[in-house]
């Protein structure tokens, strides 16, 4: 199991923000950036919301930093860890304008993209970008494979039910041969829209137990991830529940795990992901210090 990190400060969810994130900016989340890449783990996220209602705010929070900018300057001050976009809302974006703006990014970053995508649940989004609402499933199946499309070459090709295109240049386009697409959601359909477009899973809102009983359902194929999220982890001030919901994590079938963490400061939160690698060393996790030597 890689041990990622859901990065503070760039989303204000009313749940897990902490104090401290409220006068936080560039700088502490460079700070933290720069601390998960040297002690090797996984990737980092940010989400994508354009604009909630406010009411709606008061429950999924207000704050969210747009993740092509946020990852364009961490690519710049990081020098291995990947950036994993969770969720990119397929049905806010054409095809195209996704695989040329993140294509660039994992240009800039030297291959280290992750593109964690959606099929987007906020209606007053949609409709307030003039995105249809109804039908957003299919629409975003035929998109994640036209983006599929686009992203290793810059003359992509596709022709399916909602887009259509060829004969076009879009450059620069993604270095790596297959950029990494791990599918959100939390229901069959989603784990199926995964395992039949995608590379890994990533479900929220779900128990460990709902979780292991969705994946007995399907084959996966090999070398696809189950990325879980940890919820808040308190590896100085509670090593032995760390260690367990790290546990619980892997049984319940996560070959990724991106990690909370709670810390009163900057530094603090700095002291919790070296405790946490060393205690998610103990129960099997992988992680890949940077090397010293690299620019």
């Amino acid at each position: 199991m890689f041990v990622g990190l859901g990065l503070p400060v760039v989303t204000a969810y009313p749940p897990t923000t902490q104090a401290w994130e409220a006068d936080a900016g560039i700088a502490e989340l460079a700070t933290v950036a720069r601390a998960a890449d040297e002690l090797g783990y996984h990737h980092v996220t940010c989400s994508e919301h354009v604009a909630v209602p406010v009411d709606v705010a008061a429950v999924r929070g207000g704050v969210y930093w747009d993740p092509l900018a946020t990852f364009g300057y961490l690519a710049a001050v990081t020098r291995q860890i990947r950036f994993a976009t969770s969720v990119l809302v397929l049905g806010y974006h054409h095809p195209l304008e996704v695989a040329k703006r993140y294509g660039t990014l994992d240009q800039v970053s030297g291959g280290r993209l992750v593109l964690g995508v959606g099929v987007g649940s906020l209606q007053e989004e949609f409709d307030l970008l003039d995105a249809p609402f109804d039908g957003r499933g299919a629409r975003a199946d035929d998109a994640l494979a036209a983006i599929r499309s686009a992203f290793g070459t810059g003359t992509p090709t596709h022709h399916g039910p909602f887009y259509s295109y060829d004969g076009l240049m879009v450059e620069p386009h993604a270095v790596q041969d297959r950029v990494p697409v791990w599918v959100g959601g939390r229901t069959r359909r989603a784990l199926r829209r995964a395992v039949a477009l995608g590379d890994g899973f990533s479900p929220f809102a779900l128990s460990d137990d709902e979780i292991r009983a969705m994946l007995a359902t399907v084959d996966l194929p090999d070398g696809f991830d189950v990325v879980l999220t940890s919820g808040l982890l308190d590896p100085l001030g509670d090593p032995d529940g760390t260690r367990r919901r790290l546990d619980g994590l892997r049984e319940a079938g996560a070959t990724v795990t991106t990690a909370s963490l709670t810390a009163s400061s900057v530094a603090h939160y700095v002291d919790q992901l070296a405790e946490l690698q060393s205690l998610a060393a103990t129960v099997g996790a992988h992680f890949t210090p940077a090397p010293k030597d690299l620019p």
